[in-house]
């Protein structure tokens, strides 16, 4: 069989002098036509090694890159400028800082298919209107005018989807593409990037930290830790029979944790009632608006101290809104109570105190990290908003947040947000919301980006702080593996309407509705 892409004694290095070395000689290929895995932590190299085959990263690499025979290292930038989106197709880790901001959903699929195929304005019309419905878009034709910041983070994922397969490409890079898709768009994706395979005779190299996907789509599984492969095989002999400690480590993740459980009596920190978030359509001259999206709709649930609610749904059903709105950055109507007090009346000077209590970490650090500034200065700006603390006092706090989140390295503190991997940015948007100590903890899908094991870290350190601090999380997620190791109680959603509340153990043993019982036989096939 045939080599697509070659990797011969591959060096990458940061630094103007190329002093720190990420990646240390590896070598793997892939064949045409065959899925190939690359596995590992958080900060293995995978990510840097995948992105080396367009050379995107302004780094120091040495070896070779062998793409149909040619070298891409020594490749002149004409040369790569024609494979890059053409022959080679790329899905980001992350969509939102991947897609231009600035331009629509339409004008940035037709780039590509103008640049690389010669397209009309019609006939790239017709084509992006295709790919997304194809990847499974909802109302695709109206989402063409729509612009990155104005679709879920399961829709950006699918445009990214559709933009890296427009051209046919003889290889796709996937990047942790299901990340932030729920667990029934998640096997259609993948469904479809199988189909794909198929009909176009394309070669994939998948990065992720779900084993799960990796025992479902991959031929073949290299498996890095700390800038090197540790264990090249076939998928099966990877699964059943791993020759290293790190590898069976990495397998061996338990997922028969039982469900923590609802205490009931437990004092209630927030009550919802009837609450609604509509955000109006609004068309002609003047913009009036001629119909609303109901993205939560007459919604009530209630989140108790020390316990962990979790909401789940399919992408676009409205749990990040929900979460805004009840920590009053989003609109909304209806009745919210923190610990008793009404607050859905109060301005933002007197809700501002408040504030510090009640903190949120989003489903894309990289677009919440302000990347002009270190470390320290992220972490530590809440305590110097609420004027908390000396220097050396908020240096001391910045520094045991950090730790207790498994970024034990002093020299991070002057670091900025692109030097870090995916799951390193999270874990330093965690410490900047746990530094101020609050009671409400909002996290929007945290584990998303983080590979397995850390993952299962991540939720015992949650769970370790809420025994601690007696903190209440609400838990936005599409992975029900982790929302089961976490969660008191579960709220399901669809199309901005609750559909089942309850504990999760109930909920688990019994659902009540066919959409829960679909989420749970995806979730746990």
């Amino acid at each position: 069989m045939k080599h697509l892409v070659e990797f011969n004694g591959f060096h990458a290095a940061f630094g103007t002098d190329g002093s720190k070395e990420v990646v240390h000689g590896i070598d793997f290929f892939i064949n045409e036509h065959e899925t190939f895995a690359l596995v590992g932590e958080s900060g293995s190299g995978k990510t840097v090694s995948s992105q080396a085959i367009l050379r995107l990263l302004d780094i120091r690499y040495s070896g070779e890159i062998l793409f149909e025979g040619k070298n891409v290292i020594t490749m002149k930038e004409a040369e790569l400028r024609s494979i890059r989106g053409k022959d080679v197709g790329m899905i980001f880790q992350e969509p939102m800082t991947s897609l231009n901001p600035l331009h629509t959903i339409e004008k940035q699929l037709a780039e590509s298919l103008f640049l690389h195929q010669g397209l009309s304005r019609k006939a790239t019309r017709a084509v992006s209107l295709d790919w997304l419905f194809r990847v499974g878009l909802k109302s695709a034709e109206k989402r063409l005018s729509a612009y990155p910041h104005e679709l879920s983070g399961g829709e950006r994922q699918r445009v990214m989807i559709a933009l890296a397969l427009l051209n046919n490409p003889k290889l796709l890079i996937a990047d942790e593409p299901t990340t932030a898709l729920d667990v029934t768009i998640q096997a259609q994706i993948l469904d479809l990037i199988k189909t794909l395979q198929k009909e176009l005779g394309m070669a994939a190299l998948f990065i992720t930290h779900d084993l799960g996907i990796v025992r479902r789509m991959a031929d073949r599984v290299a498996v890095m830790k700390d800038g090197r492969i540790v264990e090249t095989n076939t998928c099966a002999q990877i699964f059943t029979a791993p020759q290293q400690d790190y590898t069976r480590r990495l397998i061996e993740t338990d997922n028969r944790v039982e469900s923590p459980l609802s205490d009931p009596s437990a004092p209630i920190v927030a009550e919802v009632k009837d609450m609604r978030v509509f955000f109006p359509i609004k068309k002609g001259f003047f913009r009036r608006a001629t119909s609303f999206v109901k993205a939560v709709d007459r919604v009530d649930f209630t989140l108790r101290k020390g316990q962990t609610l979790g909401v789940v749904g399919e992408s676009g059903s409205g749990k990040t809104t929900l979460g805004k709105a009840l920590l009053k950055l989003e609109k909304s109507s209806g009745v919210i109570r923190i610990n008793g007090a009404e607050v859905q009346n109060l301005n933002e000077d007197k809700f501002r105190p408040l504030r510090r209590s009640m903190q949120i970490i989003f489903q894309d650090p990289y677009g919440s990290l302000n990347p002009r500034m270190t470390v320290e200065n992220i972490v530590g700006e809440g305590l110097l908003i609420h004027r908390i603390g000396t220097k050396e006092e908020r240096h001391s706090r910045v520094l045991a947040a950090l730790r207790e989140t498994g970024l034990d390295d002093e020299t991070f503190l002057s670091r900025f947000p692109h030097e870090f991997s995916g799951g390193q940015r999270q874990r330093i948007a965690l410490a900047r919301s746990l530094v101020l100590e609050p009671d409400i903890l909002l996290l929007d899908e945290p584990t998303s980006s983080l590979d397995r094991s850390i993952q299962f870290q991540v939720v015992n350190l949650l769970k370790d702080l809420q025994q601690r601090r007696g903190l209440s999380y609400i838990f936005i997620s599409h992975d029900l593996r982790i929302v089961r190791l976490l969660c008191h109680d579960v709220l399901v959603m669809k199309a901005g309407k609750v559909v089942e509340f309850g504990p999760m153990r109930e909920i688990l043993q019994n659902p009540k509705e066919a959409y829960t019982r679909e989420l749970l036989r995806t979730a746990f096939a």
